[in-house]
């Protein structure tokens, strides 16, 4: 007895966070996957489907941005995520390469809130006739463009540095190559654009703005989801580890983990479907400060990590089930509130 309720004690420390939170629908969408803020008003919106939305926050009016994008919304695959970043829009998006084959592909062009003329900048090769597993996440560091390249369902093809699938990708913001890519640090077989390979399908990314370093989340088989930091020239494991999980049949992967590959910060066993990521920086929640927010698609939650001591990562559930499956997090550059993409909707989350 007294452990049943040392364990709702637990559960309600963890989840009680919610009551003091407040949860507005901003405007409705179809399946929503990427924003960014192009000022404290307006966030630009890709829907799988094709379509980039430019939404005002204030008075909730929605204007279509037509594009160029020769795109194919194929299974997972449509328009993805997208960045702003000093007046121009970077897009991850499922690229038709011809007879369903298709790549994780990467296009630049300057901002106009009428029409978007998008310039290829990165296509992972092969491409591959699958509908699983493009990734997709971007982040920008300095004059750096970063980008998950998921395994498109293929396993094993993550531990080939030849091909892009199953990798973070790091260019610079013209699609050039960093002179400092591993391929020129001792990594000569890899291709020139690979940061770390060993990936299965990562579909959250950011920059944390305290220490500067890259994050992600990859959402594993049946179980194995992580978060962890993109570490240039290793090896997450991917297939030869399953981070805990199993194939979707029951049948095991490999161990967690082994010396000799990147190891994750942090592990969910069974899977939670992790998706869209970000290190909190703001004032509507200065509490959390410095803390990883992680989305869930399968049990619709948000997860805050706090991960100052690796050896000690702890974990809160903020809340589940309040706005549905949730794609993707942005946090208001001025009031520090919460954006989700969730469901068919755009969500605004604030205290009460």
């Amino acid at each position: 007895m007294k452990i049943f309720f040392i364990l709702l004690i637990f559960i309600f420390s963890n989840i009680a966070s919610a009551e003091n939170l407040n949860f507005k629908k901003i405007v409705d969408l179809k399946d929503p996957w990427g924003s960014t803020f192009i000022d404290e008003n307006n966030l630009l919106i890709t829907e799988k489907g094709g379509l980039i939305k430019l939404v005002n926050i204030s008075n909730k009016k929605t204007n279509l941005i037509n594009h160029n994008l020769n795109f194919l919304e194929h299974g997972q695959g449509g328009l993805l995520d997208v960045i702003f970043n000093e007046n121009f829009v970077y897009i991850a998006y499922t690229e038709n390469r011809g007879d369903w084959k298709t790549s994780t592909s990467i296009a630049k062009a300057k901002f106009d809130n009428k029409e978007l003329i998008f310039t290829n900048i990165f296509q992972a090769n092969p491409p591959i006739d699958s509908g699983y597993h493009f990734g997709s996440r971007l982040a920008i560091k300095d004059n750096f463009l970063f980008a998950s390249a998921g395994e498109r369902g293929q396993g094993m093809i993550a531990q080939d540095p030849t091909k892009h699938p199953g990798s973070i990708i790091r260019i610079n913001l013209d699609g050039s190559i960093p002179k400092d890519n591993p391929k020129f640090e001792g990594k000569s077989d890899w291709l020139p654009e690979i940061y770390q390979i060993g990936i299965r399908n990562p579909q959250g990314l950011t920059l944390s703005p305290f220490d500067r370093k890259i994050y992600m989340s990859n959402h594993g088989a049946k179980g194995g989801d992580w978060f962890g930091e993109a570490k240039k020239g290793e090896n997450y494991g991917w297939k030869i580890l399953g981070w805990g999980g199993t194939n979707y049949s029951g049948i095991p992967i490999g161990p967690k983990w082994k010396p000799g590959f990147t190891k994750a910060l942090h592990y969910w066993v069974p899977s939670i479907a992790t998706s869209a990521i970000t290190i909190y920086k703001g004032e509507e929640f200065s509490e959390w400060n410095g803390h990883a927010l992680v989305t869930s698609l399968k049990d619709k939650s948000l997860r805050k990590l706090i991960f100052d001591d690796l050896s000690n990562v702890k974990e809160d559930i903020i809340f589940k089930n309040e706005i549905g499956r949730i794609r993707d997090i942005q946090v208001h550059p001025n009031s520090g509130k919460i954006f989700f993409l969730a469901g068919d909707s755009l969500w605004l989350m604030e205290k009460n």
